[in-house]
């Protein structure tokens, strides 16, 4: 069980998850894994965790600050690497004083490069992961802050009367956001799921979870004359919407 765990965990689909790049098998193996298994759980929280201190520190920070957090990391992959060289050099002298000793060095040398190949590809999952956040961090505050920008109340219907939301339609910036501050209970088979119709094509923007944060801002893509829906649908979400289970709608 622990290396079917640890398995999950060498893949990225935890961070393709968090960041709604996953596909829908993907989805639905990181949500099974998060629900069952602890260590997955609280490495999904910490993530999510460093994720969001990363947004915030960008959100406070000039591009300058931005420059300064990828010279240091930058920096440690540097030390990394002249922690392997060092290992190399020490493994090759050991290899002329103690030929028997060669088998040794050779496989701690090949561990420090896997350790080093996982700790380079973490670090550059990382930084897009920040150029990401950073950019979404960006929109959400012209979204709210430019005067061009038309504010939209939602309310539920049918099973979701309770349901509350807020779409921030900026036509000039070409950026839409939506705020469910409100989501009822539904059985544990249901869940809540969100749609976008754009150029006549139909997008699916995932399942709404009941812990997404109430302050958070979801994206929405933006087209003119784009409508979007919020539905029920079976858990872990659906290919194409329940059109009788919309229980909410927009047009921007």
């Amino acid at each position: 069980m622990k290396e079917k765990i640890q398995k999950f965990l060498d893949t990225d689909i935890l961070e393709k998850y968090l960041l709604g790049d996953s596909t829908k098998e993907e989805t639905l193996k990181a949500e099974r894994y998060i629900a069952m298994y602890p260590q997955v759980r609280d490495d999904y929280n910490e993530l999510q965790n460093n994720l969001e201190t990363f947004a915030k520190m960008y959100a406070r920070k000039t591009p300058e600050g931005l420059k300064q957090i990828i010279l240091q990391s930058a920096k440690k992959e540097r030390i990394v690497k002249r922690k392997l060289f060092r290992y190399v050099i020490a493994a090759s002298i050991a290899i002329m004083i103690f030929a028997g000793s060669s088998v040794f060095f050779w496989n701690q040398n090949k561990a420090l490069q896997e350790e080093n190949t996982l700790v380079s590809n973490k670090m550059k999952n990382l930084e897009e992961v920040m150029k990401t956040q950073l950019e979404d961090v960006r929109n959400q505050f012209i979204v709210l802050n430019n005067p061009d920008t038309k504010k939209y109340t939602l309310r539920g219907k049918k099973e979701a009367k309770d349901l509350k939301a807020v779409a921030y339609i900026n036509p000039v910036k070409k950026l839409s956001y939506i705020n469910v501050s409100n989501l009822p209970e539904l059985p544990e088979n249901k869940c809540f799921q969100m749609w976008a119709e754009v150029n006549g094509e139909l997008v699916n923007l995932g399942v709404i979870k009941e812990w997404d944060d109430k302050n958070k801002l979801l994206p929405l893509p933006y087209a003119e004359n784009a409508i979007g829906y919020i539905t029920i649908e079976p858990e872990g979400g659906n290919s194409s919407p329940t059109v009788k289970n919309i229980v909410a709608n927009i047009s921007y």
